[in-house]
């Protein structure tokens, strides 16, 4: 755990919820009922309007009509539940008191359809963080530092019939990617670990490190698709992607027609969408 002091993260002496203490340990927590129906609807019917009133930002390609991002800039709703208390008092134990978000796609997933996404598969969202060769243990007195952390806050009901995001505990602990060749493997473990699944009702936020092993679950019969706000936060020292680097820079316009190589553009800030920014 740790604390923003003046321009410095130091090792927190407070208490913190059991939620943070559980995201650290294990590299996922489930909140329940962090939403009232009545806000759960209100919500889900604000955001069913976005879908309805805007097109595809086309970030995605095919099936983009899944998404809608940067949510808090277009939705009064969505910008209302990213920065719910109950949230922000699990994760600021773990990313500092200035965190921010990095990331704000919301998910609409249709029935029957559980593989139109690279999410189908085990992936992490960033890093690892701090890579390591196999079987390099991390020490146990030593808290594994976070650096990011997904949120879904669901605005229906996702029993393990909709195929949820699963995660395999502890396995952001391992400085490792998951395996390629077993991208699609349900049986995978990690240390011996099994495959968890996050299922939820309305209301309820699950989260999860960024460097934890995930994916969604296949679907099963009695599938009613997922509907659930995505919010990525992250601590202050990693850049936003909400927009694509492409339109948000620091890059005046004399030093973009200098730039020559691919390279350059990186090195300036000009970086090729990746999993935050679609």
């Amino acid at each position: 755990m740790l604390r923003r002091v003046g321009g410095y993260l130091l090792p927190r002496k407070d208490s913190a919820p059991d939620a943070s203490a559980q995201l650290e340990r294990d590299g996922y927590a489930v909140l329940r009922a962090v939403l009232n129906a009545a806000e759960t609807e209100a919500a889900r019917d604000e955001i069913a309007g976005i879908y309805a009133d805007r097109p595809p930002d086309k970030r995605a390609g095919v099936h983009d009509d899944d998404f809608r991002y940067e949510m808090f800039n277009k939705c009064p709703a969505a910008q209302s539940l990213v920065g719910r208390r109950e949230i922000l008092d699990v994760i600021e134990p773990l990313l500092g008191e200035d965190c921010h978000i990095i990331a704000n796609t919301c998910w609409r997933n249709r029935a029957g359809a559980e593989h139109r996404h690279g999410g189908g598969g085990w992936h992490i969202d960033a890093g690892p963080h701090i890579p390591r060769a196999p079987g390099t243990t991390w020490p146990e007195e030593i808290p594994y530092p976070v650096f990011a952390i997904g949120v879904h806050i669901f605005l229906q009901d996702c029993p393990i019939e909709c195929g949820p995001t699963a995660v395999i505990p502890r396995s952001h602990k391992s400085g490792q990617p998951p395996p390629l060749d077993r991208r699609m493997d349900e049986s995978l473990t990690c240390d011996g670990v099994c495959a968890l699944p996050l299922t939820a009702a309305a209301g309820d936020v699950a989260l999860f490190v960024s460097d934890v092993w995930h994916r969604r679950l296949p679907t099963r019969d009695g599938d009613a698709g997922r509907f659930f706000l995505q919010v990525h936060y992250a601590r202050r020292d990693i850049a936003q992607r909400v927009k694509r680097t492409s339109l948000v820079n620091h890059i005046d316009p004399d030093a973009m027609g200098r730039v020559a190589s691919a390279r350059e553009r990186r090195l300036l800030g000009l970086h090729p969408p990746g999993f935050y920014d679609g």
